[in-house]
């Protein structure tokens, strides 16, 4: 269901803002996330049992990941993970994102972004 996608080493600032954005424009959702974050799971999950596909970038296992997690830092004002991106918006941490599918503003997120990319 996710995908995992491999990061280059030893990034400028401005490189690692563009490899997010180019990633973030190029995947409906988007997750930066940790192996090891309880959170991040419950985020991967809850795309999971909607049946959505999303891309995951996994910080911990990228050679670049404290540096995405600088720039993420910068571009949504949290450093924690996961850090959750739907048609190219930030849509905020697993709590948020799980409010969102509660008041079921997520999958028409997610459906906007679909129909964006077919057409």
């Amino acid at each position: 269901m996710g995908s995992s996608l491999p990061t280059s080493v030893g990034l400028s600032n401005d490189a690692a803002m563009n490899q997010i954005q180019e990633i973030i424009s190029e995947n409906c959702v988007v997750i930066f996330s940790k192996t090891t974050c309880s959170y991040c799971k419950m985020a991967k999950k809850l795309f999971e049992d909607m049946n959505v596909n999303y891309t995951v970038v996994e910080l911990d296992m990228s050679t670049n990941g404290s540096q995405f997690q600088d720039t993420l830092e910068q571009m949504t004002g949290g450093r924690t993970v996961p850090r959750v991106f739907v048609n190219g918006t930030f849509v905020g941490g697993a709590t948020d994102t799980q409010r969102l599918h509660e008041e079921g503003k997520l999958l028409p997120l997610v459906h906007q972004c679909q129909v964006k990319r077919k057409s």
